[in-house]
Parts: structure tokens; C-alpha cells; sequence
């Protein structure tokens, strides 16, 4: 879990962003590769042919980010657990970015390749519903990714779920699985975004407001929940700051603030990652989510 000194030091950058309005980041998202195995209904950006960024590309842009003040680092793709270059795996990447400095390193994964990485402070599996629904937006991906959790090092993974019009009646479903199984610390959420060719997948708001109430009764039940319930308002109506200038996506030297979808007019205004509205509220200053946040974080990473 969170060292004191970790929650210090982001405390501090806290602190300092909110008296001083600063634009700098703190958590930053490396892509390897766009290379993927799946071909998922929401996704706009997996390449099932595409290549595995150069090694030392990723150990520049690590330096780049660390140098910038991200201190929390995640290794995502594609899928992650494919890359491979110059002899290096994943594991590789998340020692080095620790001996480098950062105090957090996670990894995103589709949870199809064996879970073997007890060095991450976070593995982030898609899981997107229960077995029939995952498997017709993800194909049949459900039991053998349940095979990996099972058979992982350690239990570091979360759940993290994109919740749309195919699956929103799962979410009790996996925040049960995520309570049940001893190698997953909790389930986290998104709402689909929709980038071009997944519109229709889209949530309406009386559809974000069922799932965000879905998700307060997991969180009144004792289920383990990684997101801000104080913070689920204002994802339903977008009523939050974008983009999030303490979040930084980096793809083969590119730089995007708060992520890739920056570049995508109207998408800032139907986003649906959780993480980056509490980020935002955060920093913006808003005292419940700040408070939640210090009592929320610490139990899962």
C-alpha cells in the first residue's frame, strides 16, 4: 500500500498546484504499443500489425516525464504485456522507472497473457462485465482471463471497466468478482468515450446516473470501489475542468495533455475517465474530493 512518504510528497505537489495554480503533471502514461491482440467493440486504437516501440525511445521519454515531475507512471498500449525490444519485457520497464525515481508505476493490461509482475503497485485488467457481455464486447477473453487472476504473483490487479450500453447492468457483477477473488484489490470505472466508429456505444445521461448510482450502493455495501463517489456528479455531467494539465499521455515523443483524445474536437467535453475528473476536481481545489481521495488512495495502491 502507499508509503507515508509517497502520500507526503503528493500532498505537497497538492498543496502547491492549488495555491499557485501550476500546470505541471504528476502522473504521466507511457504507450509502448499499439500492437493488440483483441479487436474490442469500444476501442479506436488498437493495431493488431502495429510495432513494438524502441526501447530506448521509452527509457528517454521515462527521463523526459521524470524530469517534468511526474512522479506516478503508468506502461500502457495496445496491449502491454506484448511489447518486447532489445531483450526487454514489461517487468523490465516498471524496475527501471522504480530505481529512476517514480513512486508509483502501474501497467495496463487486457489480462489475456499470464499476470506475472508482483514489482507494479497497480496491474489495471480490463474486465468489462460479467461472461456473456465481456465476451461480446472483448470476444471470448472471460475465462482465460479469469485463468490469469487466479494464477497471478501477486494481488496487485483492479478491475478496470468501460461501462456502455452493452454492459451497464454489470457492474455489481464485477465489483462482486473484484471482492471475491484474492488477487484483485478493487474495481475502478469509466464511461465509454466515444471516439469516431464507437458513438454508438455512447451512455445518455440517464444512463450515467443509473451506473454512478450502481456504483454508490457497491460503495455503501463494502465493495471495493477506486473511484470518488463525492467525484461521480460531476463525471455524469462533465462538470469538471478539462483538459487535466497534472495528467500527461506520451506515444513515440508525442506529448498530450491529460490524453490522447486532446486532439479530437468535442471530445473533452463527453469524457469519460474517472480518474482524470477526480484528478481535475482535485486540483481544482474542491475539498470532498481532496478529502475522499486521501482517505481512498492509500487503501489500494
Amino acid at each position: 500500500m502507499m508509503k507515508l512518504s509517497s502520500l507526503a510528497k503528493f500532498s505537497a505537489f497538492g498543496i502547491g498546484t492549488i495555491l499557485f495554480r501550476r500546470k505541471k503533471p504528476i502522473l504521466g502514461t507511457i504507450i509502448i504499443t499499439q500492437k493488440c491482440n483483441l479487436t474490442c467493440k469500444h476501442c479506436a486504437v488498437y493495431d493488431t500489425d502495429a510495432p513494438m516501440y524502441p526501447y530506448a525511445q521509452i527509457q528517454v521519454e521515462m527521463r523526459r516525464l521524470y524530469e517534468m515531475g511526474v512522479r506516478i507512471l503508468f506502461f500502457s498500449g495496445g496491449e502491454t504485456f506484448m511489447w518486447r525490444d532489445a531483450g526487454k519485457t514489461p517487468r523490465d520497464l516498471v524496475v527501471e522507472a522504480r530505481q529512476m525515481g517514480f513512486l508509483i508505476v502501474n501497467v495496463v493490461t487486457n489480462g489475456t497473457y499470464p499476470i506475472d509482475l508482483p514489482e507494479a503497485d497497480l496491474i489495471l485488467l480490463s474486465l468489462d462485465g460479467g461472461r456473456e457481455n465481456h465476451n461480446l464486447i472483448r470476444g471470448d477473453t472471460y475465462d482465460t482471463i479469469l485463468h490469469n487472476i487466479r494464477n497471478a504473483t501477486a494481488g496487485n490487479i483492479c478491475f478496470y471497466m468501460a461501462l456502455n450500453k452493452l454492459n451497464k447492468s454489470d457492474i455489481a457483477h464485477v465489483c462482486e468478482l473484484a471482492r471475491a477473488e484474492p488477487n484483485v484489490r478493487a474495481a475502478s470505472f469509466n464511461f465509454h468515450v466515444p471516439y469516431p466508429g464507437t458513438e454508438d456505444l455512447s451512455l445518455t445521461l440517464a444512463d450515467k446516473e443509473e451506473c454512478c448510482a450502481s456504483i454508490t450502493e457497491m460503495m455503501r455495501r463494502g465493495h471495493p470501489v477506486f473511484n470518488l463517489r463525492s467525484a461521480l456528479p460531476h463525471i455524469v455531467r462533465n462538470t469538471f475542468k478539462t483538459p487535466c494539465h497534472q495528467c500527461v499521455v506520451v506515444e513515440k515523443g508525442k506529448y498530450s495533455v491529460c490524453g490522447r483524445c486532446i486532439d479530437l474536437p468535442g471530445m473533452c467535453e463527453k469524457c469519460g475517465y474517472f480518474f482524470a475528473a477526480e484528478y481535475s476536481l482535485v486540483f481544482g481545489g474542491n475539498l470532498r474530493v481532496i478529502i475522499e481521495m486521501l482517505r481512498t488512495y492509500p487503501k489500494y495502491i
